[in-house]
């Protein structure tokens, strides 16, 4: 993949911008997200991310608010890479483009935690929750991001984003997705008045770990933040509990191989106790999430037939939208 990028480009970006001369660049397998490479520069270990060429669907892999939520953050005690620079010239490489420091530590992309003690297990996931709520604890206009995203509405507006997204598809028939967005526009939760930075992607999967310790030192993927309602987030990161393991790598039907992780009610009254409010999690909230990722998916299907998605294996996960809006409608019957 180093061949999607233009080294000799990146090499005298990095010394204009006085980070270095380049020594290596490695692409960062798996993900559908933005291309992603380990850069580095003179010793020094960096992560870049840049949006991907081609036709994307509108709003998606916004890199320079990515950038921005990074920057902002990083003076919070909410865990994230360390943002070096930005790149809006897109005649550099093709695309928007951003360096972050490269974190060193443990990132888990099966929910299951194989391998994991019992114990630990437990820890990572309640860790996962500590941070979730360190997150939505943060008040937006104190770090700069007041005007990061509309404060009310969030539900609403986020429901007729991704069903544009999903109506804007030709050439596609899923009638799970179809009955579970009919659903959802009769059912959509009222706006309580409750708003937080919130990530748009948190699972288990953008978190790293310290090397040693069951404790997230890093949140990764900040493409879908902005500003919304926290148990938007909440919801979708217990996706894990409501999915099988062919199914992104859920963890439902595994009984004593995910022992130790903590369950779903457990998880969430852990984060509860950690937040500000404690408004209670219904199923509209989760199946709004499983809404969200099954239009994801779609999107990868999308990027994959038109040969430009990130992940090599965007084809076989593109059906996983029905199985995302089936579970969806399993939740409201």
């Amino acid at each position: 993949m180093t061949s999607t990028i233009d080294t000799a480009a990146l090499a005298d970006w990095l010394r204009v911008n006085d980070l270095g001369n380049l020594d290596t660049i490695e692409a960062v397998a798996g993900g559908q997200s933005n291309p992603t490479f380990f850069v580095r520069a003179d010793g020094r270990a960096y992560v870049l991310r840049k949006k991907p060429g081609g036709p994307i669907l509108k709003g998606a892999h916004a890199v320079d608010r990515e950038y921005r939520v990074l920057v902002a953050l990083s003076e919070t005690n909410v865990p994230v890479p360390r943002p070096v620079a930005f790149c809006d010239d897109t005649s550099v490489l093709g695309t928007e483009f951003y360096l972050m420091e490269r974190l060193e530590g443990r990132v888990f992309h099966d929910a299951a935690l194989p391998g994991l003690e019992p114990d630990e297990r437990r820890q990572i996931y309640l860790s996962m929750a500590e941070t979730l709520a360190r997150l939505h604890g943060v008040r937006p206009k104190e770090v700069g991001l007041g005007d990061y995203g509309r404060p009310t509405g969030y539900f609403e507006r986020q429901y007729r984003r991704w069903l544009s997204q999903w109506q804007a598809v030709e050439g596609m028939e899923i009638p799970e997705l179809d009955r579970l967005a009919g659903w959802l526009g009769d059912h959509l939760p009222e706006d309580d008045g409750q708003v937080a930075i919130v990530h748009g992607d948190y699972r288990i999967g953008n978190l790293i770990y310290h090397p040693s310790e069951p404790k997230v030192v890093g949140i990764l993927d900040w493409e879908l933040s902005t500003l919304g309602h926290p148990l938007a987030d909440l919801g979708f990161c217990c996706m894990p509990w409501r999915t099988t393991p062919d199914e992104y790598g859920g963890i439902r039907g595994l009984g004593a191989d995910v022992e130790g992780i903590p369950s779903r009610e457990d998880f969430v009254a852990h984060y509860i106790r950690h937040a500000i409010s404690a408004a209670p999690l219904q199923p509209v909230h989760e199946a709004f999430a499983l809404f969200r990722f099954a239009v994801i998916f779609v999107g990868i299907a999308e990027r994959a037939r038109q040969g430009n998605a990130a992940g090599s294996e965007a084809e076989k996960l593109a059906p996983l939208a029905g199985r995302f809006a089936a579970r969806g409608l399993e939740l409201v019957g």
